[in-house]
């Protein structure tokens, strides 16, 4: 229904009034009954977040730029590089600002909108239509005009999309924080896996120089008739298997620093690089505990919160589009037949009134339309009750393997240390003709397995670390208004 005000007529706002008072009373009558969102956001006790905070002795707060702590000036560099240029960061980025234009689209919907509109157009007229004198004739006909309409937002439709709009941002703006977390923690966690195998290699090539050694020792001892070319041949055979093992790490080391390259997105970035050493990582210092604030200081648990928020908006715009969509309409401008007139006063033109939009008989759209936005809204509420599981499982997992590690750290160097005693044993008395090789082989065997397995905790130790300062939140500081609304969410499931 549109009503407009016009030069020269009388009674027209009387109408208006009653046709805005029969709007509004059959909005009265919009049936949205049944249809609404059921799921429900956990809070951080029902994750298994402790609701009190930890002992500062107990937790240490992650740094935006944790990878520091490693004290490796080269990881810091890498880790720069991939800041800059990775690909996937300029996605997320993009994601950004996609989401905020859409914001100010939504925006613009609620504003005053005006347009203009010009047309100079010749035009010959039907004679059997109803143009009268006009009939059979050439004219030219002109029309100059402004065009102004402005919604009036009553039941928040708009206000509605908006919030949505603004929800969606927040959320991309959060998951492009937790992509860069993720960028460098997968940075940091390859140039831990390179140290790793790098370190691997050297086990490898002192594993290869003791061999040597051993076989030199052994043809010694064949010459002097001590031993037989059973010994010798059974000392031979080690040295190709060591070589063997050198070639699979060189081949591993090759896939590392390729993998490296693509991370940071910069060909050959680890080419000038020196080989890291494992030893001189340092170790971060990290949680012992789940942080009771855990929740808000990650960026994916926040970017599921915000979709929560956004999908409510939605839900909140579908409902409102069961009642009148009303505008406020105006328009001033000259038209005339012949351009000569077009610019004369009595060529003036204008009228103002109301237009009012009210779904009555729409076949199920509009309900079928909120309940799919209802079903959008549990699903939200759902991906954010597994996001914060996860959350949670995540931290407990990396807290749990950096605590045992830390003892199986101990207990090996405690199997290394006898291993290596058994084996300086082993080889002096073959030395001293007292024991066989088959006993130096066999304590071999275990200083490598030792070796090898204190490699590998410590690369553990370190890729733990790595993995927990992403859990915690890789440093992302949140906003405050995701933080209260955590608060907020907390007290009103405490209260029930």
């Amino acid at each position: 229904m549109t009503f407009s005000s016009t030069q020269g007529r009388e009674g027209r706002p009387a109408l208006m009034a009653v046709g805005l008072a029969v709007a509004l009373l059959a909005a009265g009558c919009a049936d949205t009954a049944g249809i609404a969102s059921h799921a429900r956001m956990r809070n951080a006790a029902q994750a298994g977040v402790p609701a009190t905070a930890q002992p500062a002795n107990d937790f240490v707060q992650v740094d935006a730029q944790w990878w520091h702590a490693f004290g490796d000036a080269q990881l810091d560099t890498l880790e720069q590089q991939a800041l800059t240029a990775s690909p996937s960061l300029q996605v997320a980025q993009a994601r950004v600002a996609k989401a905020l234009a859409a914001t100010g689209v939504a925006e613009a919907a609620g504003r005053p909108q005006l347009s203009g509109d010009a047309q100079l157009l010749r035009q010959r007229y039907s004679e059997n239509y109803i143009y009268g004198a006009l009939g059979g004739t050439v004219q030219e006909n002109g029309t100059l005009q402004l065009n102004g309409s402005w919604e009036l937002d009553f039941f928040g439709r708009n206000r509605a999309a908006i919030q949505a709009a603004v929800g969606s941002a927040r959320a991309a703006q959060a998951d492009a924080q937790a992509a860069r977390i993720l960028l460098t923690t997968n940075v940091a966690r390859s140039y831990i896996q390179w140290a790793r195998l790098e370190a691997q290699r050297d086990v490898a090539r002192r594993t290869l120089a003791q061999r040597e050694e051993t076989l030199r020792l052994v043809r010694d001892r064949v010459s002097a008739g001590l031993d037989t070319q059973l010994e010798q041949r059974q000392s031979e055979g080690g040295l190709p298997e060591a070589r063997q093992q050198i070639e699979v790490l060189n081949e591993q080391i090759e896939n590392a620093r390729h993998a490296l390259d693509a991370l940071v997105a910069v060909p050959d970035a680890t080419r000038g690089l020196a080989p890291p050493v494992l030893a001189s990582l340092r170790a971060v210092p990290l949680a012992t505990q789940i942080p009771a604030d855990l929740l808000a200081r990650r960026p994916d648990v926040a970017a599921a919160r915000w979709r929560v928020e956004a999908a409510a908006s939605d839900e909140e715009s579908a409902r409102a589009q069961f009642y009148p969509n009303i505008n406020l309409t105006a328009f001033v401008g000259t038209q005339s037949i012949g351009f000569d007139k077009l610019l004369k006063s009595g060529s003036l033109q204008w009228g103002v009134g109301p237009a009012l939009h009210l779904p009555i008989f729409e076949g199920g759209r509009l309900r079928a339309n909120l309940g799919g936005k209802a079903a959008d809204h549990d699903a939200a509420i759902e991906s954010y009750n597994g996001a914060v599981i996860d959350a949670v499982h995540e931290v407990a997992d990396q807290v749990a393997s950096a605590r045992s590690i830390g003892r199986q750290q101990v207990e090996q160097g405690n199997a290394q240390r006898a291993a290596e005693d058994a084996y300086h044993i082993a080889l002096q008395r073959y030395q001293a003709g007292l024991g066989t090789y088959l006993n130096v082989l066999t304590a071999e065997t275990a200083v490598l397995t030792q070796r090898r397995q204190a490699v590998d905790l410590a690369a553990r130790a370190l890729d733990t670390q790595a993995s927990l300062a992403r859990a915690l939140g890789g440093g992302w500081a949140g906003d405050a208004p995701a933080a209260a609304q955590t608060a907020a969410l907390n007290e009103s499931a405490a209260a029930r």
